[in-house]
């Protein structure tokens, strides 16, 4: 199997270093904005939220007139998190000691803790430990004002929707208008699986953001070398065997010598058997024979065909609650790579999941949220003495003509490639850009090797673009690549002018209408160039340095934004696909592709007009064919004939 996305990190272990006060680096820069009324922190699994949340909470209470401090997680194990913890010892001022009483992530019914969390408003503690749900139902008929001088801390804030039926969104928005009550979001994905967002532009220019990212967190890990990111397709059912090969997809890919967790599918996705209970027994079929499950942990011992050796298998996808809870707390009490080797899970697993000897997170069927993915990765991406790369590998059913949901099959095979992409981007290192100047002109030589420099390269004139930029460029590539348009634009087939200049500022726009145009440029020529940069590689020669873009092999002292806008940023993901898949299935994209292909525009004609010219001028005068198999030249003859269409039109309005 091949990777489409292969990350390596320095080892720098930076980002597990504390400070005097027994901060990491992560948890300090978000110290630094403890004053802030409205925090939103986005940083990755694994880098300390939790405890982030503890210094700043404690910090409000000591310092900044917070008399009450509720801290809302979406599940109960979750808040286990947020349980009592030293901090004095490590440097800091006071140690974080909730109250077990108002710790409602436990077991019981919900109308018994909405009584809790109605007595702890009028009691003199000062920490709640609660559930999205118990929040929710608390706040049905509370007057708002009784959580003035109050911090709401919201865990794995993408729970959140501006969306009208959201109940959170709506929970939030009213303690914002209604109250002057503090409020930090914590997420390690600030992407929904849809189109919703998570805050109105109104409410989220209200946040002071912190932003710790992805490749700061890895860059800076002790053991952590690499990370992989790769997808394996297959025809029919992964747990069924291959005809030619005699073994299920599954097989071909589980390795038992991989501490791993297996997220088998939704029994609603076309991948699932809808028996999700023997999609685990096939699962552990693939792995052996069961020797015993032990009765007090709920770890099934079961003896591996290929080595004999007993491996330890947690089953989280098991009904019985009780049964569930003890392999749950069995799973929270791991202290050593050896206590677990396998977990097989459906919806458990994911978010607030901790189990750093993880080395796969192994999926099975597309998953439609890019958050979602996001947090599986994140299972894997724990630092441990026990491995050196991480792996997240997600099995495909690959779309057959056949069936009747092929245009959907299709659908989730582009959209789970475009989750890859866009992770690439997340995990790459950071550069910053500037406008090379001319020679002439005063430049700043205090730049450093992470700053390159583009002509012709437009910088933000307002406050709103830079702060776009700063903090919130991977939440745009993730609506770029969400896109219907951009999705059947990115395997190649429309020009990369016409996506880099025509259909990403028409997004920007959409999102962020309150952009001036030459704001949407700036913000535009920033997320293609980050985007080609990332999926770029660098080299050196001699004193200088080249860059190798799509092919083409450019001193990096002569990038210019023209040639930037030639380029595809999203190509390498599809290049990569059409040597994974048949030539079957890469006709069936294609022709989905161009079934669903989006309407010309006149921008999009008008930058194509001297492609029209150059490509007559090469054939001898004949102009390109509407009927031709190349993508391309069918594109401008639908170009000339809008073009046409469009003259005629403008011909008779002028009479």
């Amino acid at each position: 199997m091949q990777n489409l996305v292969h990350v390596t990190y320095d080892q720098t272990g930076k980002s597990k270093s504390t400070n005097a006060f027994g901060m990491r680096e992560m948890q300090e820069k978000a110290y630094e904005g403890r004053t802030a009324q409205y925090l939103l922190l986005k940083a990755p699994p694994a880098s300390g939220k939790s405890r982030a949340l503890m210094f700043i909470a404690l910090d409000k209470l000591q310092h900044q007139g917070i008399k009450k401090v509720i801290v809302a997680v979406p599940e109960k194990s979750i808040g286990a998190s947020f349980g009592t913890t030293e901090l004095k010892k490590y440097g800091f001022f006071t140690d974080w000691n909730p109250n077990p009483k108002y710790n409602l992530c436990t077991p019981g019914e919900e109308k018994s803790k909405v009584t809790a969390f109605l007595n702890f408003l009028d009691s003199e503690e000062q920490i709640l430990i609660c559930t999205h749900a118990t929040l929710r139902f608390a706040f049905d008929g509370l007057d708002v004002k009784k959580l003035d001088d109050t911090l709401v801390t919201i865990d794995e804030f993408h729970h959140v929707s501006a969306e009208g039926d959201n109940i959170l969104g709506q929970v939030l928005k009213s303690i914002m208008a209604n109250s002057n009550a503090h409020i930090v979001a914590m997420t390690g994905s600030y992407f929904r699986g849809d189109s919703v967002p998570v805050l109105i532009p109104e409410d989220e220019a209200k946040f002071t953001k912190v932003t710790y990212t992805y490749y700061q967190q890895l860059n800076g890990y002790e053991f952590l070398k690499s990370l992989g990111i790769g997808y394996h397709f297959y025809t029919g059912k992964y747990f069924k065997k291959n005809t030619e090969t005699g073994i299920s997809a599954l097989a071909e890919i589980l390795d038992e010598n991989q501490k791993t967790i297996i997220h088998i599918p939704s029994v609603n996705s076309a991948e699932s058997s809808k028996l999700k209970h023997d999609e685990v027994d096939h699962i552990i079929d693939v792995l052996g024979t069961i020797e015993y499950q032990d009765e007090i942990t709920g770890v099934i011992h079961i003896k591996s065909h290929k080595t004999g050796k007993i491996l330890k298998v947690a089953d989280l996808v098991q009904d019985n609650p009780k049964s569930r809870d003890k392999i749950s707390g069995y799973l929270r009490e791991v202290k050593s790579a050896d206590d677990i080797d396998i977990i097989i899970a459906l919806g458990m697993a994911k978010e607030g999941f901790d189990w750093p000897y993880c080395q796969h997170a192994l999926t099975i069927g597309y998953r439609g949220s890019l958050t979602e993915i996001i947090q599986i990765i994140g299972r894997a991406t724990r630092d441990s003495n026990n491995k050196s790369h991480a792996q997240f590998t997600n099995l495909i059913a690959q779309p057959d003509a056949e069936n009747e949901d092929v245009k959907l099959s299709v659908n989730n095979m582009l959209k789970a490639i475009t989750a890859s992409l866009l992770m690439e981007q997340v995990l790459a290192p950071n550069f910053k850009f500037k406008l090379k100047k001319d020679e002439d002109e005063d430049d700043d030589d205090t730049d450093d090797e992470t700053t390159i420099k583009i002509r012709g390269f437009k910088l933000p004139t307002s406050q709103r673009a830079k702060d776009i930029i700063d903090t919130d460029i991977n939440d745009l590539k993730a609506k770029l690549l969400q896109d219907p348009q951009m999705l059947k634009a990115m395997p190649g087939n429309v020009e990369p002018e016409v996506i880099n200049t025509v259909l990403i500022p028409k997004i920007i726009r959409e999102i962020y209408p309150d952009l001036s145009d030459e704001d949407v440029e700036a913000v535009r020529q920033y997320v293609v160039v980050d985007s080609v940069i990332k999926n770029s590689t660098i080299e050196e020669q001699g004193d200088k340095k080249f860059i190798r873009m799509a092919g083409s092999f450019v001193n990096i002292d002569d990038i210019h934004i023209d040639l930037i806008d030639q380029i595809n940023p999203f190509q390498k993901a599809f290049e990569i696909l059409s040597k994974s898949v048949t030539t079957q299935v890469l006709k069936l994209i294609d022709e989905h592709i161009q079934s669903t292909k989006f309407e010309m525009t006149e921008d999009e004609a008008i930058l194509l007009w001297p492609k029209i010219k150059e490509w007559v001028k090469n054939n001898n005068g004949e102009q390109p064919n509407i009927q031709a198999f190349d993508h391309k030249e069918k594109r401008m003859a639908e170009a000339l004939v809008f073009l046409r269409e469009l003259k005629r039109k403008k011909a008779l309005a002028n009479g």
